[in-house]
């Protein structure tokens, strides 16, 4: 069987999916909020170790549709590679039905408009994205590496491709000083591009990085239990997508459970929030059962 190298990350939606690492680490690794690869050192991988990885994956499992190539952003290969990697994984895996990868805007920004519409064809039709924020000031804090122009910009370079997005949101990120900036501007990138899956996830730092992270504001004061939603509350109240968009609030960091689409759930959801804040604690996901 495979020997992976462990730490070894998948979205919650790829459990089902055979996983495929084709890089290990990642090639940015300077967001300062993020530990999940900080005990890795960058590597692209020989594409002849990946095949031999693909055959004994489809040896063990040859029904497989969904692949998940790791670790964290396969499309920082150049395309003739992934091309290649794309057209081995439909000749061995004879039920394919999509490939996914997380992405970040550097990688998607380098690819030509015709690149992305040739990975499309080859059945790459899923890519995880991290926006955090789409606030000018807490991106350079955050030290993401893009404007949040180029966010705008590389997220609908993926749409026009046909290539569908994951996207996810970190609500309190800018903390107390910034969460008015966070929402509207982060809101605005919701608007302006056309995710098809959307998640909201709760800030919660490592302590290998939790120095770094602070150090970049002058007194970051973390938000409570209420806040969270309250901010939550005000995102949803100004995400007005043109297109459908499934929301998901389930991740073990987050206070409360949601689950809609956009923008059809929209006042349903908003409800849910503003009941639970009426609550108050009793209604919120208890602390010991939350992680990151």
């Amino acid at each position: 069987m495979i020997d992976y190298s462990f730490p070894l990350y998948r979205p919650p939606a790829e459990a089902n999916s055979v996983i495929i690492q084709v890089t290990y680490g990642c090639s940015y690794n300077n967001c300062t909020f993020c530990s999940m690869y900080k005990s890795k050192k960058f590597e692209i991988r020989k594409i002849e170790e990946i095949y031999a990885d693909i055959d004994s994956l489809a040896a063990a499992y040859p029904n497989a549709t969904r692949v998940f190539l790791a670790d964290g952003d396969a499309l920082c290969f150049e395309t003739h590679y992934l091309i290649a990697l794309l057209k081995y994984l439909n000749q061995v895996f004879i039920k394919l039905r999509r490939v996914s990868t997380y992405a970040t805007a550097q990688n998607l920004l380098e690819k030509s408009d015709e690149d992305l519409l040739l990975l499309k064809e080859h059945k790459l039709s899923l890519v995880y994205y991290g926006i955090e924020t789409g606030n000018e000031i807490l991106l350079k804090k955050i030290n993401k590496g893009i404007s949040s122009a180029q966010l705008i910009i590389a997220l609908n370079k993926a749409s026009k491709a046909g290539i569908k997005i994951s996207a996810t949101v970190i609500l309190g990120i800018g903390g107390v000083e910034y969460t008015i900036e966070h929402i509207n501007d982060t809101a605005n990138i919701i608007n302006k591009t056309k995710v098809n899956y959307l998640s909201t996830l709760q800030l919660g730092l490592e302590d290998d990085v939790k120095e770094r992270f602070i150090k970049a504001f002058k007194n970051f004061k973390i938000l409570n239990d209420p806040q969270v939603l309250d901010e939550q509350k005000r995102f949803l109240e100004r995400l007005n997508p043109e297109n459908k968009v499934i929301f998901r609030s389930n991740h073990a960091s987050n206070t409360l459970y949601l689950a809609g689409t956009l923008p059809r759930d929209r006042q349903k959801l908003i409800q849910e929030l503003q009941k639970a804040l009426e609550i108050g604690k009793d209604a919120f996901v208890p602390e010991r059962f939350r992680g990151f």
